[in-house]
C-alpha cells in the first residue's frame, strides 16, 4: 500500500468515525433537537454522490468512507424522522 492509499484510508476512517457518536447519542437518548433535518438531507445527497464518484474513478478509501458515511448519515436522518414523528403522537403535556 502506497502512502497516498495510507493517507487517504486514514482520512476516511477520521471523517467517517466522526458521526458514530452523533448515532450512539440518538440511540441511547432519543433525543434528536438539536439535528437539522435540511441539513442532514443535503450531506446525505453529497455523500451518495462521492460514493458514486468514488465508485466511478475506482478509489477505494473513497468509495469505502463514503459507503460507510452514508450508512451513518441515513441513520442520523432516519431516526431523526422516526423520533420527531414519535414525538408529535404523544398527546399534549
Amino acid at each position: 500500500m502506497d502512502a497516498t492509499t495510507l493517507i487517504g484510508l486514514t482520512a476516511a476512517f477520521c471523517t467517517t468515525a466522526a458521526f458514530i457518536p452523533q448515532v450512539i447519542q440518538i440511540l441511547r437518548t432519543g433525543n434528536v433537537d438539536g439535528i437539522s433535518l435540511l441539513m442532514y438531507s443535503i450531506f446525505t445527497c453529497g455523500v451518495a454522490m462521492w460514493l458514486t464518484y468514488g465508485i466511478i474513478v475506482d478509489d477505494l478509501p473513497m468509495l469505502l468512507a463514503n459507503l460507510i458515511t452514508l450508512v451513518l448519515a441515513l441513520a442520523v436522518l432516519g431516526l431523526t424522522i422516526y423520533k420527531r414523528s414519535q414525538q408529535r403522537r404523544k398527546p399534549g403535556i
